[in-house]
């Protein structure tokens, strides 16, 4: 009885250690999605999430604030209405993460945050396939925030494509591109330009343009050939010596000295020119003013003249009438009232 006893006691204590090592290994895994610091958002990725999983991390610049708590189908999530198509909306990838706000400090509000430019990217890590999420603040022009049908059951971060989507992107729309070009056509093309300018090579006007241009080098060649260059430069050469010994020369230094007196005295002559020209206004108004005084004294003479001038001229007109009444006559009458 007391070994059966003692065997319970071990399976018990046994069994109780197990389910406590449980216990803890289970809050263990699930301390982070326990932790009453941490809020869950989600976000709506267009892209395949292949290589992201429940419990890969969620960066912000690379550093881990948090892990992706749930992985769906935005068409097994949300209802779409009765009536309505399988919208584009619908085939997105719904993924739910929590973030540590201890990791994170004091933010804004998540509306403040999303206007502002904060988006949320799938990225892989190495070559190694693993992916996480990326959170940044980026251009809200560029990525505006696309609205979808339903009321989202977690905050709300817009998604953007990932750099390997992007790159594929611009990929396919090359490729496209590529594939509209007719190369047959562009080929035809190509052929027709090297004819004509075979054509012009042989016998177009390209052709003659490139004879007249080798003769018109031969002529130069040739010109070159007989001119005496050496001669021309010794002759430049001389010339430019003469020229220099001529600027350097005692006339020149003495004209230029000469020319210079002469401009200093005509800058003399010049600042006088002014004092000069007010002394002759001073000269012609005082010559003014004297003829103006001879003109007055002048009209009385003036006068008197002209009645000397008709007193003689009656005097003369009376000697030619009667001279012997100038000579012998009585004398003219007293005037009326004289006493006798």
């Amino acid at each position: 009885m007391a070994s059966i006893r003692r065997i319970q006691l071990s399976v018990g204590l046994m069994v109780v250690v197990g389910l406590a090592l449980l216990v803890g290994f289970v809050l263990f895994l699930t301390q982070n999605r326990l932790s009453t610091s941490d809020v869950l958002f989600e976000t709506y990725i267009r892209e395949s999430v292949q290589g992201l999983e429940v419990g890969s991390p969620v960066r912000y610049r690379g550093v881990s604030v948090g892990r992706v708590t749930e992985i769906a189908l935005a068409a097994a999530e949300y209802r779409r209405p009765e009536g309505e198509g399988f919208a584009a909306a619908f085939q997105l990838v719904v993924v739910r993460f929590a973030v540590n706000l201890r990791k994170v400090g004091d933010v804004p509000s998540t509306d403040e945050a999303v206007a502002a430019g904060l988006r949320a990217r799938m990225a892989s890590q190495g070559i190694t396939g693993v992916a996480y999420i990326e959170m940044d603040f980026l251009d809200a022009d560029r990525f505006p925030v696309q609205p979808v049908p339903w009321t989202p059951r977690f905050a709300w971060i817009p998604a953007v494509p990932s750099t390997v989507a992007q790159v594929t992107s611009a990929a396919e729309m090359l490729v496209r591109q590529v594939q509209g070009i007719d190369f047959t056509a562009l080929v035809g093309n190509i052929n027709d330009l090297v004819l004509d300018l075979r054509r012009q090579t042989d016998t177009g006007d390209l052709a003659v343009t490139l004879r007249e241009a080798s003769a018109l080098m031969q002529d130069l060649r040739s010109i070159a050939g007989q001119a005496d260059l050496p001669g021309a430069v010794a002759e430049l050469r001389a010339t430019s010596a003469a020229v220099r010994a001529l600027a350097e020369g005692r006339e020149v230094r003495e004209t230029l000295s000469a020319l210079s007196a002469t401009a200093q005295d005509l800058r003399r002559t010049t600042a006088r020119l002014p004092g000069t020209i007010g002394q002759l206004e001073s000269s012609l108004r005082a010559a003014r003013n004297t003829t103006t005084d001879v003109q007055a004294d002048l009209a009385p003479l003036l006068r008197d003249l002209r009645a000397t001038t008709a007193n003689l001229r009656e005097t003369t007109e009376a000697l030619r009438r009667s001279p012997s009444q100038a000579i012998l006559g009585a004398p003219p009458p007293a005037p009326a009232g004289a006493s006798r």
